[in-house]
C-alpha cells in the first residue's frame, strides 16, 4: 500500500517539508499507518499516515526508495535521536532534557522528555499508538520508567483515546523543559523586586528567588501555585505567590503605581492555529505594553512566546509596537529561543516555536 500525492504535495516534499495535507493527498490507504509516500511512480518519503485528519501525512525518511521497513525506519529516527543526547544525559543524568522533539527529529508526533531518570512520552500522531511497547523499549538504557502521558486534544483530532498511564515503572510529577536555560539566565539578576506572570509551578522565580529581595508568582491556578509553594519551601526560597488573572492583575498593579526592577512573561501559547494571530498578537502587545510600564527605569524585561504562529520578526515588531505605546526604549540584551535538544529544522519552521528576549529599559 501506498499514499499518492499531487504535485503541490509532492514539491512540498522536495522542499523537505515534512507535511502534506489531506487536500494534496490523491490516494491512500483507508486505515492510518506507515506508508511509502509516491508522486506517481516516483518515490518520495516513508510518512506518517491518516486519512481521518486535515494533516495527513507527516513524513519522517526521505531519499530513494531503498525497500525499507517504514517502522524500523522511524524507530532508527529515535535511535539516532536518543544517541545524540546521550552526552547531555552522562553529563547530567540528574538534569531535565528532551530526547525527542518531533519534527525537530524527524519524529512527527512523538515528544519524550527525560527528568532524572525517568521519562515522559507524548505521541499525538495515530501511527505511534501501536508503537508505544517499542518506544519505551529504545528507551530502556537510558530510564528507570516511562509514562505515556495521552492526554493532548491534538490526540482527539487523530480519533485516539486521551490517558495518562505507565508504560514501565512509576513516573515523578514533570515540568516544561524548552526554557530550563532561560530560567537559568535570571540567576545572574539582583534587585529588590521581581514579578513572574504566568509562573505555573514557579520555574522562573524560583531562579529569581536567589537574588531578589521579594518576588511576586502569578498563575490563574492555584494547583500550580501550590506547587511552586513547595518547590521554593525544597529550596529554603522566599516566594510570594498570587492566584489572579495575567491581564486583569497587569492592568491592577499599574494604577496601584507598583515598581518592579525585573518582570517575567512566560505565557501559554496564545495562537494555537493560524485564524488565532491577530488576536493573538494584541494579548501579547499588551502583556507586554503593562509589563513595560510596571518596570523601572534600568528594569529588565524577560519575555518569551511559545506560538510558532508568531514568527521571531512578528514576535519582535510586536515588542516595538509595546515599547512605542508604553513610551519606554528597550535596549535588547539578549535574543534566545529553545535548547539544542529540541531542535530546529530550518525546512521545517513550524519547528521554531520558542521565542525570549530579555530587555533593558533606559
Amino acid at each position: 500500500m501506498r499514499i499518492l500525492v499531487n504535485e503541490r504535495g509532492a514539491q512540498r516534499l522536495f522542499a523537505r517539508h515534512l507535511w502534506v495535507f489531506r487536500g494534496d493527498v490523491v490516494s491512500g490507504p483507508d486505515a492510518p499507518g506507515l506508508f511509502p509516500v509516491y508522486w506517481g511512480k516516483r518515490f518520495l518519503a516513508l510518512a506518517l499516515y491518516n486519512p481521518h485528519t486535515d494533516l495527513a501525512v507527516r513524513a519522517f525518511r526521505f531519499g530513494p526508495a531503498s525497500g525499507e521497513d517504514p517502522e524500523e525506519a522511524l524507530l532508527a529516527n529515535l535511535r539516532r535521536a536518543l544517541a545524540r543526547r546521550e552526552e547531555a544525559l552522562a553529563r547530567e543524568p540528574e538534569g531535565g532534557w528532551r530526547l525527542a522533539h518531533a519534527e525537530g527529529d524527524l519524529l512527527p508526533g512523538l515528544v519524550v522528555d527525560y527528568y532524572a531518570g525517568h521519562a515522559v512520552v507524548q505521541a499525538t500522531a495515530y501511527a505511534w499508538e501501536p508503537l508505544l511497547p517499542r518506544v519505551a523499549e529504545a528507551l530502556g538504557p537510558y530510564v528507570q520508567s516511562v509514562l505515556a502521558k495521552n492526554d493532548a486534544r491534538a490526540r482527539a483530532l487523530e480519533g485516539l483515546p486521551l490517558y495518562v498511564r505507565p508504560l514501565r515503572g512509576e513516573v515523578p510529577e514533570g515540568a516544561f523543559l524548552d526554557q530550563r536555560e532561560n530560567r537559568i539566565l535570571m540567576e545572574r539578576f539582583r534587585g529588590e523586586r521581581a514579578l513572574d506572570v504566568f509562573s505555573y509551578a514557579g520555574g522562573f522565580a524560583l531562579h529569581l528567588a536567589l537574588g531578589f529581595r521579594e518576588v511576586l508568582a502569578v498563575d490563574s491556578s492555584r494547583e500550580a501555585l501550590a506547587r511552586a509553594e513547595e518547590n521554593a519551601r525544597l529550596n529554603g526560597l522566599r516566594l510570594k505567590t498570587l492566584e489572579a488573572n495575567a491581564f486583569d492583575l497587569l492592568r491592577d498593579l499599574e494604577k496601584a503605581g507598583e515598581r518592579f526592577d525585573l518582570v517575567v512573561l512566560d505565557p501559554p501559547a496564545f495562537a494555537k492555529g493560524k485564524k488565532d494571530l491577530e488576536r493573538a498578537y494584541r494579548a501579547y502587545k499588551e502583556i507586554n505594553l503593562r509589563a513595560l510600564k510596571l518596570l523601572k527605569e534600568g528594569g529588565i524585561l524577560a519575555t518569551a512566546s511559545c506560538s510558532h504562529h508568531l514568527a521571531e520578526p512578528l514576535f519582535y515588531e510586536m515588542l516595538k509596537e509595546a515599547a512605542a505605546d508604553a513610551h519606554r526604549v528597550l535596549r535588547v540584551l539578549k535574543k534566545r529561543g529553545q535548547p539544542s535538544d529540541h531542535p530546529v529544522l530550518l525546512n521545517h519552521p513550524e519547528t521554531h516555536y520558542l521565542k525570549f528576549a530579555l530587555l533593558e529599559v533606559l
